[in-house]
Parts: structure tokens; C-alpha cells; sequence
């Protein structure tokens, strides 16, 4: 079992709650965006929100690797943002929330909240909407330190193949799964070099985790999805999720994690694009 150390107990927060903390000068929000432009957020985004570009955020400076404490204590802290701020994290799309509420947490955030339903609920709700800027004063963060025992790599998987004690759990879309596609349809078809799955892997669309709003669905209903794949988590030593780039992924650790209580569940980052691309790795279609 590998839970991690400094986790909130409940991260999930509604849009009423966070309606309730806009003046809350404890409580800051994050809008982590798929797309390098802030061309959404600029037109209407969480009242003082921030907003970030999701490898701005989660990502090194220059290595394919995550962000480490001194460098989110410098990107946080720049933006107003210390140790002791409860940070707020808004997906657009949704999934892009929950990784960062992963990246952050491993480089030593410890207090972290997720907007459950993201953009997409806060305004299907009616909330407020803003297309003024944010201003924000420069503090001193402390960086703490991280831990990163969420997060598997591509030697940890292949050395586990076959170990019927490990979960494998591709929540990619079906047409990933197959084999038919690299991507998600409808996006052009590109990144990673084979089309497949890593061998015995079992599928749980990740759509299948969440409600139209993008809020999770409860969890009699999570236990339904998994139980409709023939999934059972508790049955394993470890599960270990994966989309084409970890985002997806992400969604699953949050609903197995958080919500249904699973201490097993682990996530690995480099997922299909790293897979679908290393020389030498078994194929499964």
C-alpha cells in the first residue's frame, strides 16, 4: 500500500464552497489550461483566479520532468501564493486539474483543493465570471519537500508484467485500447510511434468515472463502472493507471484514491506516448 504523505483527506470542493472562499484571502484558485494560450481566460475566467499553461505549471524548466519544490515555490510565490495557501485547482478540460493536483502534491504543496466539475460545472451553475485581470503581490514561499511514491515508471511496469498481484488499468478511450488509434478521436492521430496497450492491461474508459457536468460521479456509481470492467482494486496488491500522457490517469487516482479510499493505486506518467515509442517494449493489441 503507498499512499502519500502529505495528502488532504478530501480534496474535492463544489462550486458553492468555492463561491462561499472567492474573498478568502487563505484561498487562491489555479485555472490549468490544456491550451498555451490564455485566450478562455481572458474572456471569462473564476473571479481572481490565476491561470497557467499546463506544462508552465507542472513541468521543469527544461527537462521532461515534473516541477520541483524550489521551482514551484518560485512559480507560486511570484503570483502571490506561500506555503500555506490553500490552492484551488480548476481542469480546463477537467483532467488537466487533477494533474496538477498531482504534480503539486509531489513537489510539496500541502494544501490543495480540487474544483470538483472544473469550468465546466462552475458555469453550468451560473457562477461568476470575470475577463478582468488579476493582480498579485510577490511573497516568499518555503518549499517543502516532495514526495513523489504516486508515480511509476516505465522499468517499475515492465518488471511488473505478468505479476498477477498489479492492476494495469488503461483508461484511454476504446479506440486506444484497440489499437486503432494513438489519440483520442477526433484530434489528429499522433503521439507515440505503435498503436496498442501495454500487454494485460484492463480498460476503464475514463469518461466512465465522471457525470456529464465533469463532477465525479458518487461512489456507488464508481463502484458500478468498476464492477461493470470487472475491475475490483481490492483484489490487488497495487493498481497502476495510465492514459497517453498521465492526464487521464489522473482522473482514475482521484476517484480510486480519494473517493472509493484505495491506498494502492499509483500512476505512471510517462504512459502510452513513452510506452508506444520505447524501443523494445511488448506490444498488445
Amino acid at each position: 500500500m503507498r499512499a502519500m504523505l502529505s495528502e488532504p483527506a478530501d480534496p474535492l470542493v463544489s462550486t458553492a464552497w468555492l463561491e462561499e472562499h472567492l474573498g478568502d484571502p487563505a484561498v487562491r484558485v489555479i485555472e490549468v489550461s490544456l491550451e498555451p494560450s490564455p485566450t478562455v481566460y481572458e474572456m471569462g475566467h473564476i473571479p481572481g483566479a490565476a491561470w497557467f499553461y499546463w506544462k508552465d505549471l507542472c513541468w521543469d524548466d527544461s527537462d521532461r520532468e515534473f516541477v520541483t519544490p524550489q521551482q514551484l515555490a518560485g512559480r507560486l510565490g511570484r503570483i502571490g501564493i506561500d506555503e500555506a495557501t490553500t490552492v484551488v485547482l480548476s481542469g480546463d478540460p477537467v483532467q488537466f486539474g487533477t494533474y496538477a493536483f498531482w504534480a503539486l502534491l509531489m513537489a510539496g504543496h500541502r494544501h490543495l483543493r480540487l474544483l470538483d466539475g472544473a469550468r465546466t460545472r462552475w458555469v453550468a451553475d451560473g457562477r461568476p465570471l470575470t475577463a478582468d485581470p488579476s493582480a498579485w503581490a510577490e511573497v516568499t514561499y518555503r518549499p517543502r519537500d516532495g514526495d513523489q511514491s504516486a508515480r511509476v515508471s516505465r522499468d517499475e511496469v515492465r518488471s511488473g508484467l505478468g505479476d498477477t498481484a498489479r492492476l494495469l488499468l488503461d483508461v484511454r478511450s476504446p479506440e486506444e485500447y484497440r489499437g486503432e488509434r494513438v489519440m483520442p478521436p477526433p484530434d489528429f492521430d499522433h503521439g507515440a510511434e505503435r498503436k496498442g496497450r501495454i500487454p494485460g492491461a484492463h480498460h476503464l474508459y475514463y469518461r466512465e468515472l465522471l457525470n456529464e457536468d465533469d463532477t465525479f460521479k458518487s461512489p456507488p456509481e464508481l463502484a458500478a463502472a468498476l464492477s461493470a470492467r470487472g475491475v475490483e482494486p481490492s483484489q490487488f496488491d497495487e493498481v497502476v493507471a495510465y492514459c497517453r500522457l498521465s492526464h487521464r490517469a489522473t482522473l482514475a487516482w482521484v476517484a480510486l484514491h480519494y473517493i472509493l479510499g484505495f491506498d494502492n493505486i499509483r500512476i505512471y506518467d510517462g504512459s502510452w506516448t513513452e510506452w508506444g515509442s520505447m524501443v523494445g517494449m511488448p506490444v498488445e493489441k
